[in-house]
């Protein structure tokens, strides 16, 4: 491979300071550009992460001829917006989770990556992670058996509460369902590719209104899915798959390091990612590889698995509203 995809970074928030700090791994890619509203902040994140050119406002950033790929970290109900104006200038889009609020907006980003033949995929880094990945050929490979249940949760206290900071804010699209309860939701879908025929929700709320603590019950045909999320409290935040013949479990699974094997009362097996970084340059690599390729999109998180997500969170969502 002799090209090099040159990346724009659009926002310098904290999960953009994430990813540029793990991109120093990542082949045959560079970041050429970021941007962020202020141009102040837009130089300072440049300057630390020896990024050549900073823009004031994103459409210098998605005008630059040099930039093939655009990486989007800004507040979730944003996301729409950046996504589909980046896709229209011709970019390719990895797009922070969730990559929608709602299962419309995503079928619609989709419609616009389709029609302009653009490459879209959400940045739900969870799905590249060396453990998440050895997990789940272990299910394929049947060493756990039929799936029976799945537990899986996450949650870190957001004090002190306040209205307007933006987990909370309502006209950003806060709430623990959207900033935390995705991964638990992504991780029943990535092990299960269906649907529950019904769910069952326990919610409490800021407030405010806005949801800060579920409790989510997904029943499938013949297996469950026990999912939590909190503003309120630390929660373990591991994933079990569980089986008839032995069970996997992954600790910290949304940033995942290590996943085991048992059987019965019995590790059987265990495997260790060993990396100096977080994670995030699996992702981007994988991105890169794909522009590389010439490839249309993503086979880790497809347009099936977001739409599935979406899909899943707005019958969360459905299911608690009343209680708001």
């Amino acid at each position: 491979m002799s090209r090099v995809i040159r990346w724009g970074l659009l926002s310098a928030g904290n999960i953009v300071s994430q990813f540029a700090r793990d991109f120093s791994v990542v082949e045959n890619a560079v970041i050429h550009a970021v941007a962020a509203r202020n141009g102040e902040n837009a130089r300072a994140f440049a300057r630390e992460h020896g990024i050549a050119n900073a823009y004031e406002g994103y459409e210098a950033l998605l005008a630059d001829p040099e930039i093939d790929a655009i990486y989007i970290g800004t507040p979730h109900n944003l996301h729409f917006e950046h996504a589909k104006v980046a896709l229209e200038h011709g970019k390719a889009v990895l797009c922070e989770k969730p990559m929608t609020v709602t299962p419309q907006e995503c079928e619609q980003l989709q419609s616009v990556a389709e029609h302009r033949g653009g490459y879209l995929m959400e940045a739900m880094w969870t799905y590249f992670l060396p453990p998440v990945q050895k997990a789940l050929r272990w299910v394929q490979e049947g060493r756990i058996g039929r799936v029976c249940h799945i537990k899986a949760d996450f949650g870190y206290p957001q004090f002190p509460y306040d209205s307007k900071k933006r987990v909370y804010d309502a006209s950003l699209a806060g709430g623990c369902l959207l900033e935390m309860g995705v991964y638990p939701v992504a991780l029943a879908w990535l092990f299960m590719q269906q649907d529950p025929t019904d769910i069952q929700v326990m919610a409490r709320f800021a407030p405010n209104g806005v949801e800060d603590d579920l409790s989510v019950l997904f029943n499938y045909p013949e297996s469950v899915a026990i999912l939590g999320t909190s503003f309120r409290c630390k929660l373990q935040n591991w994933a079990y798959i569980i089986g008839d013949e032995g069970y996997i479990a992954i600790p910290d699974f949304w940033r995942a390091r290590e996943a085991s094997l048992h059987v019965l009362d019995d590790r059987v097996d265990h495997f260790v990612d060993e990396r100096a970084t977080d994670g995030f340059h699996y992702e981007a690599q994988a991105m890169t590889n794909d522009l590389l390729a010439g490839r249309a999109g993503s086979s880790v998180v497809t347009a099936r698995d977001s739409l599935a997500i979406q899909r899943q969170m707005a019958m969360i969502r459905e299911a608690f509203a009343d209680d708001a």
